[in-house]
């Protein structure tokens, strides 16, 4: 983080040379024998290599903080916790280690928010790639007696598959994130919401559109780990939600680029993710029953 912000600071005109020497001094400093200059060193060239792509996932998640408004700490700090996040072989460092560490340092080295600002982001990035890890069980703490799930906080989530009818054509209204897979509207209820309330704000909040509630889709449930709130207990539904066939427009919302009206003959072609293909599938039959 020391040598990436030198190198920020400095507009990025530094030689390698100089790159080298300053990762050196910083590491007999912070970390004296030597011993994590090699993962140092591949961090902080991979951090630079992909420059580009992990400032763009910065922008498109926190969408009202354009990158050169970012302090400079902590945009060197979400571009270590992005690559970490993204690129590292999460056998060696977990998602929820890579976040973890990230806020610890915007708390030490940031401004007086700049641990709930990284959090945010990454926590964003996080969901977006579909909570990677979020069952994966420490071998330290196996030991202790299981965590009954229906003691956990519970977080309610729903999603909707929304569709509209133009003439003899039935449309899906899908969005597209930061990692290139169109998905459903979805987002979290809020407290005394029921399903008919949640679903028709999370989708006019996320795609502008004025949904009717229809059938229940499926449902699930799991256990994550918040990186503040710590385990909780998550319980997805799906509805089928009918729009009239109008302007679909995305809302700011942190790890979407786009929305879109999708032809039901071309839904087989679009990139989804595995587990949304199931909810999907489900809602294309219903429609084409019922057309």
């Amino acid at each position: 983080m020391q040598v990436l912000y030198e190198w920020d600071f400095r507009g990025g005109s530094i030689t390698d040379l100089e790159l080298e020497k300053s990762l050196v001094r910083d590491a007999e400093e912070f970390a004296p024998g030597g011993h994590d200059i090699a993962f140092m060193r591949k961090l902080m060239l991979g951090v630079l290599e992909k420059r580009a792509q992990l400032d763009d996932i910065i922008e498109k998640a926190a969408p009202d903080w354009p990158i050169d408004k970012i302090a400079i700490v902590d945009r060197n700090i979400l571009r270590l916790g992005l690559y970490e996040l993204l690129f590292e072989d999460r056998t060696q460092v977990p998602a929820k280690v890579a976040i973890n560490e990230a806020i610890e340092l915007a708390k030490i080295y940031g401004g007086e928010t700049s641990g709930k600002f990284v959090n945010g982001v990454l926590g964003a990035v996080y969901k977006e790639l579909g909570e990677p890890g979020k069952d994966e069980v420490s071998k330290k703490k196996s030991h202790h007696e299981p965590v009954d799930p229906k003691t956990l906080p519970l977080d309610k989530l729903g999603g909707a598959v929304v569709f509209a009818r133009e003439g003899d054509q039935v449309y899906l209204g899908l969005v597209h994130d930061i990692f290139g897979h169109w998905t459903l509207s979805k987002g979290h209820y809020k407290e005394g919401e029921d399903d008919e309330q949640a679903l028709t704000r999370i989708v006019m909040e996320e795609i502008n559109l004025p949904v009717k509630i229809g059938e229940l889709l499926g449902e699930n449930e799991y256990v994550a780990s918040h990186p503040e709130k710590g385990k909780m207990r998550k319980h997805v539904r799906y509805f089928l939600a009918e729009s009239p066939y109008q302007e679909i427009s995305l809302q700011k919302s942190g790890g979407l680029d786009d929305a879109k009206w999708w032809k039901l003959a071309d839904i087989l072609d679009l990139n989804l993710y595995d587990d949304m293909i199931p909810v999907i599938t489900k809602a294309v039959t219903i429609l084409l029953q019922k057309k």
